[in-house]
């Protein structure tokens, strides 16, 4: 039976009995008829001269040190759409995401990884979960069903006041039984010790299926960077059930990404897997070659019953081609759907480990 979830092209046309809502700083509870009754707010010196109802409460300021409630709904339903334009240091505004009352969150993240814009700056994205718009819209369209509530903060680490401009869609309906809990973690090393493999997730326990990562690549060596192999363990493996054959295959790409004819790394933006963003040096303090790169599994999701680990290798290329462990400076964000209740994430890495530099 259709519940008023997602919709696709095959269900369009379907009634439901399910209640849209919305929160923004237009309408911060998402109530019913409440949207555009403010009469103070960060545009309210602009429509001075036209009162309620006239844009006065379109964004957010967040304090240095300060967490705000983006969204407290009580369910079941589920968010379908996030929008936001933040400004300031994308790696200092962390989100994070509760569901159904668990104390410790289901998404921890900077704001730009978790919309795969991890390096602090634009690049063009355009996929089916997440897309990255002109000048800096970050959009996510992961479905996130909850039962009995869901929570969203953000906590701005950063010493300056930051501004959030936001709209959280969602629809209030019943949520079948076995629908699983959105989960994301992110994770940076800087830099990966010699002979050791990167780990993407690890720790889950439970039921449920994994559908995406993105990763930020700093390469601290010249020369190929993408020869390591992903592994996916699962359900009590002592070897991998999913071994790839190098970090541009599991990305969908092939032969380092390059464009022949151009003699350069080639940036590229698909529905399942991309490369947006390529940070060339430029001679001077921007030293450093960067790569942000996504895979979602939506067509092929990794489904595991009792527990997952997800690692990758940083393999280059030494003199007589020989494989060279490199000491990259790597973060990523793992993306799953499980049940509740999850297990608490590994803490979150100090401000100055989180930095960009």
């Amino acid at each position: 039976m259709f519940n008023g979830l997602g919709m696709n092209m095959g269900n369009l046309s379907l009634l439901s009995n399910a209640e849209t809502r919305s929160i923004s700083p237009e309408n911060f509870t998402g109530e019913k008829g409440k949207g555009g009754m403010a009469s103070e707010g960060t545009g309210s010196n602009c429509g001075r001269e036209l009162g309620i109802g006239w844009k006065m409460s379109p964004s957010i300021r967040i304090k240095t040190g300060e967490t705000f409630t983006l969204a407290d709904i009580k369910g079941p339903g589920a968010i379908q759409q996030i929008w936001m334009t933040p400004s300031g240091n994308w790696r200092f505004m962390i989100l994070r995401f509760y569901w159904d009352g668990q104390e410790h969150p289901s998404v921890e993240c900077p704001i730009g990884d978790f919309f795969a814009c991890g390096w602090g700056k634009f690049a063009q994205l355009s996929s089916l979960p997440v897309c990255v718009n002109p000048g800096s819209a970050l959009n996510c369209y992961w479905e996130m069903p909850f039962k009995k509530s869901c929570k969203i903060t953000i906590s701005n680490i950063s010493e300056e006041e930051t501004g959030l401009y936001y709209q959280i869609n969602y629809t209030l309906t019943d949520v079948p039984e076995d629908a699983a809990y959105f989960h994301a973690q992110f994770r940076r090393v800087n830099p990966l010790p010699y002979k050791e493999v990167y780990t993407i997730l690890d720790g889950v326990k439970g039921k449920g299926h994994y559908v995406g990562t993105h990763m930020c690549w700093g390469v601290n060596n010249s020369g190929w960077w993408g020869e390591g192999e992903i592994k996916f363990y699962m359900d009590g493996d002592e070897y991998p059930t999913i071994c790839g054959t190098g970090t541009e295959d599991y990305f969908c790409g092939s032969y380092n990404f390059e464009n022949k004819l151009e003699k350069k790394y080639q940036d590229f933006s698909t529905p399942y897997a991309g490369m947006p963003l390529v940070i060339r040096p430029d001679g001077l303090y921007q030293s450093q070659t960067r790569f942000s790169l996504y895979r979602w599994h939506i067509a092929d999701p990794i489904r595991f019953r009792e527990d997952l680990k997800i690692t990758i290798q940083a393999l280059g290329w030494r003199s007589g081609h020989r494989y060279l462990p490199l000491q990259d400076d790597i973060a990523s964000v793992a993306f799953w759907y499980q049940n509740l209740p999850g297990s608490k994430f590994p803490e979150l890495p100090e401000k100055d480990c989180l930095e960009i530099i």
